[in-house]
Formats: structure tokens, sequence, C-alpha cells
């Protein structure tokens, strides 16, 4: 399942940063906040939708822009402190957005005050038990991929006793840290144009000699996103050459980037000059949050990033997205659990849910000598 934070738009994430600072006393009245290049750099997201965050607080009385002064906090920002209005506001919108999420889903306002009654309890009762013992932990380093934020998420109910620490660094960047030993799994879906197939190439490259596997976690469907129903009429990766539409790039290294440079080459396409080409984000998610912001037209990712945006999207290939492992890893009870999971019913009903998959050859195994 996708996180809070995978559902929000930046956007808001960011305004919600500006709120708790002044609601802890860390940015105070008359302060004045970051510029929003500085933001833009510090959160890897457009300078336009910093703009929209502070737009937000602006809309809230908690900021205020003047030209060549910057935004600064309001003179009527509340004080801080753990009482403040400020803060059982924020609550109060957090909750009202949950609300309003399961009331469109089809839950009755009974239903959630019941589920709601039911959490805190097993919080409660949490709270009071026996703190745990740290779990082991297998650590992720590769590619943005959702059905892997969910098995992360849920991770210590496929190996009890595991957790998966996930840092989303690219294709390249997985495979990389594996070899300096920095992550036990590595996500790639990097496609060798040469062979024409995915990863195995790459492996054998950045992990010369060594026994690796790759487990198949899904294959994703790859294509352009737009913006919803696609009024502009995009239909391939040669309607981008005309330059009409401000493009958003994926960050070199990462496999989605690998695969379009490939492409364009392939179609002659100059690649600089694509209106946005040298704009890059770091996920899929981030592509598609600036195509609904407006800040660019088109950009490439995996359908499922178009469905959670309401996108449109262009279908152009299935990829095939690898969880890459050294033969050692390979032989730890959790990494054997995971490789069980991903063959089950259960898993493949769950990724499936994500949309934008094809689970057929979940669970698949490769070795890379």
């Amino acid at each position: 399942m996708s996180t809070e934070a995978d559902r929000t738009p930046l956007y808001l994430q960011i305004a919600e940063s500006v709120r708790q600072e002044i609601a802890y006393g860390a940015l105070r009245a008359g302060d004045t906040l970051p510029s929003l290049r500085v933001v833009a750099e510090r959160w890897r997201c457009t300078v336009g939708t910093v703009q929209r965050a502070y737009a937000e607080l602006a809309r809230e009385g908690l900021v205020t822009t003047r030209f060549g002064q910057g935004t600064r906090v309001a003179a009527g920002a509340p004080p801080a402190g753990p009482a403040t209005p400020l803060r059982r506001a924020t609550l109060a919108n957090h909750t009202e957005r949950f609300l309003l999420e399961m009331l469109a889903g089809g839950y009755d306002a009974g239903e959630v005050e019941q589920a709601l009654r039911l959490a805190l309890e097993r919080w409660q009762s949490m709270a009071d038990a026996p703190t745990p013992e740290t779990p082991q932990t297998l650590r992720f380093a590769g590619s943005h991929d959702p059905a892997v934020a969910m098995l992360a998420a849920d991770f210590d109910q496929i190996a009890p006793g595991w957790a998966m620490a996930v840092r989303f660094s690219g294709s390249l960047g997985g495979l990389m840290a594996l070899a300096r030993g920095e992550a036990e799994l590595a996500g790639c879906h990097l496609w060798d144009q040469t062979s024409d197939s995915y990863n195995a190439p790459f492996v054998r490259h950045v992990l010369p000699g060594r026994s690796v596997a790759l487990l198949t976690v899904a294959h994703r469907r790859l294509g352009l996103l737009t913006a919803p129903g696609n009024p502009q009429g995009i239909a391939g990766l040669a309607d981008l050459a005309r330059g009409r539409w401000r493009f958003i790039n994926r960050q070199r290294g990462s496999g989605t980037r690998v695969w379009l440079d490939a492409q364009l080459r392939a179609a002659g396409v100059d690649a600089v000059a694509l209106a946005g080409y040298q704009q890059e984000v770091t996920t899929h998610g981030a592509v598609a949050e600036a195509i609904a912001a407006g800040q660019a037209e088109v950009g490439l990712g995996i359908e499922t990033a178009a469905l959670a945006h309401g996108l449109g999207f262009v279908p152009l290939a299935s990829e095939r997205y690898d969880l890459a492992m050294p033969a050692t890893v390979w032989e730890q009870p959790a990494v054997q659990r995971l490789a069980a999971w991903l063959e089950s019913t259960a898993a493949r009903d769950a990724i499936d849910a994500l949309g934008g998959y094809d689970t057929a050859e979940s669970g698949r195994v490769v070795w890379v000598a």
C-alpha cells in the first residue's frame, strides 16, 4: 500500500513542514522563509512546486510575500506551543483529509469512527506493551517503485523480525551501492540496447565475477504521463521532437532515463533540444506531481504514478523490475521468505491493486555469474 506521503501532493508536504516549524517556534513572526530556489533544491522539486506551497500558506494567513522582501512569517501567526490553534488546525486538516478519502471510498461516518476508535485502542495497547527487540534490517538501494515501498512497509509481516530500509537512488546507484557493500538489495530496471534485455548486462559490468540473483518483483508499464485526458494528443516520443510541450525528466542513472536516452537516440531526436529535458526529478511520483501541478505537460514514467494522480497515460513499453542481490544475501531467511511471498497469490493481488503492473513473473529468479 502507498504511504500518506506518497498520496499527498508535494507542495502540501512542503507547506506542512513550514507549518510545523511555525508551530514549534523554529520560525517566528517576521522571520524570512528560505528562498524558492533553496527549498526547491532541498526537496528536489521545481520552483513552481514551492511557489504553490507558499501560496497555500499565504491563503491560510501564515505568511506574507512582498516584492524584494521575500516571504515572511505573518505577524499574526500563532506562537509556538503544544496548545496553539495552528497545531489543532493542522490535526483537523489531516483528519478531515482522511475522512473525505474514506467517505469517497464508500465508507460511512459510523464505520470511520469505529475504525478510528479501534485503531486508538490498538495503539494504546501497543504503547503499554514492552518495547520489542530492534528487527534485523535488509538495506535496499535502487530505483523508485511503489511496489517496493509497499512491501517495505509490510516487511515485518512478510519476514517477521525483519525490516527493510529503503533508499531510492536510481537503478545504477543501487547496483553501485551493492558493489560497495552499502546495501543487500538493489532495485533495478536497466534496459540494455545491444542485447534487448534487462539488468543482467549491467550487473556483470558493475559486479564482475560475482554470483548475483535477480528476483523479479513485476513487469511495469512504462509510458508518457500527460495531463488528464491527454489534451495535447501526444502519441509517442516522436511528438516530443516538436518542442511544443514542456518535458519533466528523471535523473541521470535511473533506469527510466537510460531507456529514454536510448530511445531518443534511436529515433534521431536531439534530447537537449527538448524543453525541460534538463529539469530532473528522482521519482515517478515527482514526475506525476509536476504534470498535475501544471509545471510540465509530459514526462516519462510508470502507469502506477499516472493512475495515482489521475493523469493521462500513453503506453510505450513493458519493463522488468528486479531485486539484485549477491548469493550470500540470497541465502538469508528473510530473502527466502520475500521470494516465496512474491510467488504467492496474495503478493500478486497486492501488486496488481496498485495498477500498471504485470505480475505473471513475480518471484522468478535468474542467476547472473
